[in-house]
């Protein structure tokens, strides 16, 4: 401290009294030449630990590091270290990445600079922490901090692009696991180049991911599992490239994904299993490229046009109140087929559920008798033909009508042919009157005897006219005893 350079010497000067001291001189102040620029903006990293650790203190002061606009040269140690002041480098450019693991801090503020990298892990901020409009090529270790304020990275470029290569990289270029931030993470405009980990960490407030670019082909772009949210995760036309893992995540508001990108043609773009979120949009978002996992999570709303899903989904065990926009169920059927699984008989409870709470019976009817459907591919040979028998008379118990259309039918085919020609009496003395139309349907009721089926004798092909009919008149009651039965428990 005895042999500093005249830079130095100003940022010692005004370290006592917390004054700022800006090196910017209107022209090539861009930190990405920082390298460039001379002894006259130019300070040591020892320097600055040294004013952290032991600077002067004056009575009255509030003591804090605040430098715009210098070149930092050497390594800003800072391991464990307790600095009672605000530390405050903005638009600087670092020669080395600052270590400043484990270490207690009143604030941090680096927005603006260009780093190579930035390895605080664990550290303790009693106030935010801003890396807003940063440029560091990575990695950026803030995993175990502890964050009384928020942390910033808006407009923050992290990570090298790989030219589009494949690949995953050797560490997550922005880790944040097991982080506490009282206050938000506002990331709005963030890029970055590799994976963003935030395993385990805890949001007192929202994340804000609006217009972020997270990139990692072939790899895993947002890993987020168990990730506690206190309010809303917004990541509103963001675009991704690369896996987004946030199983197990508890958000009580929204995760909106609203205009958003999401590609991972590989494999899964979207791991969203075992959640519990108060509303997942998705609306206006291009159609997923990749396989989307919902297995077993928990939604109050769900917003999503049909047109948004892949071609691929998994939905075994999703539970869900309410979709939006309200659409015919014809337009949400097809993604229940998307299913890896094949027939997951609990996604179409679910789908009939939240019609059914919104009052459209009809909609519902339709999921289940698609269901049944569906549930016939599963069946072997004779219990498929049994269904669709079932299918073809009354839709399953879901299409009541129908029956009453093959048995009109029927009647009217019986009550014309037998009209055409008598059948002969078993007894002329004993038989009544005939009627074709009686007499069919007593062919056709089983339960129903109006004395005309036992009084007379058909002939020829009027018997086997007879037979038939008989037989189809048990197979239509018996079916749709059957859908009756199954359509009742249902409701």
């Amino acid at each position: 401290m005895n042999e500093l350079t005249p830079a130095e010497r100003r940022v010692r000067d005004a370290f006592a009294s917390g004054a700022p001291v800006d090196f910017r001189t209107g022209s090539a102040d861009d930190p990405e030449d920082g390298v460039g620029w001379g002894p006259g903006r130019t300070v040591r990293a020892e320097v600055l630990r040294s004013l952290l650790l032991g600077g002067e203190r004056r009575p009255g002061e509030v003591a804090a590091l605040r430098v715009t606009g210098a070149r930092i040269t050497g390594t800003l140690r800072g391991r464990y270290a307790v600095a009672e002041c605000a530390v405050l480098l903005a638009g600087c450019h670092f020669d080395e990445t600052p270590d400043l693991c484990g270490a207690q801090l009143r604030q941090l503020d680096l927005s603006g600079s260009v780093l190579p990298g930035l390895d605080a892990t664990a550290v303790r901020v009693d106030g935010a922490v801003r890396l807003a409009g940063c440029r560091i090529a990575g990695p950026v270790r803030l995993g175990g901090a502890r964050i009384a304020g928020a942390l910033v990275l808006e407009g923050a470029r992290i990570g090298v692009p790989e030219d589009g290569a494949a690949g995953e990289r050797d560490e997550p270029v922005l880790r944040l696991n097991h982080a506490v931030v009282e206050d938000d993470l506002w990331w709005p405009r963030l890029v970055v180049h590799g994976e963003a980990r935030i395993d385990g960490a805890a949001v007192t407030g929202q994340i804000r991911l609006d217009d972020s670019v997270l990139k990692n082909p072939g790899g895993t772009a947002l890993q987020a599992e168990n990730l506690t949210v206190g309010s809303d995760l917004h990541a509103m036309r963001v675009r991704v490239r690369g896996r987004v893992n946030l199983r197990g995540c508890r958000i009580p508001g929204q995760l909106n994904f609203a205009y958003a990108a999401l590609s991972h043609p590989e494999g899964v773009a979207l791991r969203a299993s075992s959640m519990a979120v108060g509303e997942l949009w998705l609306r206006e978002a291009a159609p997923v490229e990749g396989v989307v996992n919902l297995r077993r999570s928990q939604i109050e709303v769900l917003h999503a046009d049909p047109s948004v899903w892949p071609s691929v989904v998994q939905l075994e065990g999703l539970t869900y109140t309410s979709l939006l926009p309200h659409l015919p169920a014809a337009r949400r059927l097809p993604l229940l087929e998307r299913e890896e699984q094949g027939y997951v008989p609990s996604a179409y409870e679910q789908l009939t559920a939240a019609y059914r709470r919104i009052g459209d019976d009809d909609a519902a009817r339709t999921v289940l008798l698609a269901k049944e459907r569906r549930r016939r591919g599963t069946l072997p040979a004779y219990a498929r033909l049994w269904g669709y028998l079932q299918d073809a008379a009354v839709g399953y118990g879901f299409r009541p009508v129908r029956a009453a259309g093959w048995l009109l039918s029927l009647l009217l085919v019986g009550t014309v042919a037998y009209a055409a020609d008598h059948p002969a009496p078993l007894k002329d003395d004993e038989a009544p009157g005939f009627s074709p139309l009686f007499y069919t349907l007593d062919l056709l009721l089983p339960i129903v005897d109006f004395g005309q089926e036992k009084a007379f004798n058909p002939q020829g092909w009027y018997q086997w006219l007879a037979y038939l009919l008989i037989v189809t008149g048990w197979l239509l009651a018996t079916t749709i005893a059957a859908g009756v039965t199954r359509s009742v428990s249902r409701s």
